[in-house]
């Protein structure tokens, strides 16, 4: 694996922009090759467009937002609500894990409020874990790339799981000196104001993004406005005190001390 190439695997377009665009800013500025995979290609996101120009439109958005990031875009494998942890989808994956090669991969939380979301949680560890094996044939064939590669999950919308409980992160990224640009990358999805407004109640989408950012820079007591991620697991992935966001961002990376008090009690 590639250690200073980060790979973003998110559910729909724009999804991105909302949690981890800061993070992949900060690591493009600390020298890293950064990708941009949307898994859904937003088929149902509209209220006003058909699902044939709904892709088409959200394609453009979301390859208009990857410029503004410097990264690397990727296309979508899916249809909206067609992201079912399987085994197709998960061989098509393995494959752009296999190409990308990266040392960091930025997914969604396994807990949040959509299935679409969680599945690509899902599907993402596992094309992360089965990137050094021989036996696991992707789609299209890629052979098996070895090194350690480190997982790290999102906030979930609203910074609360599907059953309402929060979700407390292990460590904050400042993502103030980003925010601007982070806010120009959520704008390039232009088609998404009236369709959020419509079926999820935000008013603003713009406002959204940034109202979570600033709650998880309160969080952290120390950051105007801030990302939020856990660690996945090291066991198959990469050594036990790995953590290459801590040693790409340094200032900018923040541990929380009671992080691992909340995941004893189980209420992580």
């Amino acid at each position: 694996m590639s250690p200073k190439v980060a790979l973003a695997i998110a559910a729909h377009p724009d999804d991105i922009e909302f949690m981890m665009a800061g993070t992949l800013l900060l690591l493009r500025a600390a020298g890293w090759e950064i990708h941009y995979l949307n898994v859904a290609n937003g088929s149902l996101g509209s209220v006003t467009m058909s699902a044939a120009r709904a892709r088409v439109t959200r394609a453009r958005e979301a390859r208009a937002a990857a410029r503004i990031l410097g990264a690397h875009f990727h296309a979508s494998l899916v249809d909206d609500l067609g992201v079912y942890y399987e085994p197709k989808l998960l061989g098509r994956l393995a494959a752009i894990v296999r190409d990308v090669k990266p040392g960091v991969v930025l997914t969604h939380s396994l807990q949040d409020y959509m299935e679409d979301h969680m599945n690509t949680a899902r599907l993402a560890v596992s094309a992360a874990f089965t990137r050094g094996m021989p036996n696991y044939a992707t789609r299209p064939r890629r052979g098996p790339v070895e090194g350690d590669l480190t997982v790290y999950h999102g906030m979930p919308h609203t910074l609360r799981d599907g059953m309402g409980r929060r979700v407390r992160p292990e460590s904050y990224v400042n993502v103030t000196g980003v925010h601007a640009t982070k806010l120009e990358a959520l704008s390039a999805h232009r088609s998404q104001q009236n369709w959020l407004d419509v079926s999820q109640g935000m008013s603003s989408y713009l406002r959204t993004m940034e109202d979570m950012s600033r709650e998880l820079g309160t969080m952290s007591r120390r950051f105007r406005y801030a990302e939020g991620w856990r660690r996945h697991n090291f066991a198959g992935f990469c050594a036990p005190d790995a953590d290459p966001l801590r040693d790409a961002l340094g200032k900018n990376y923040l541990r929380n001390p009671g992080y691992a008090r909340w995941i004893e009690m189980g209420t992580g």
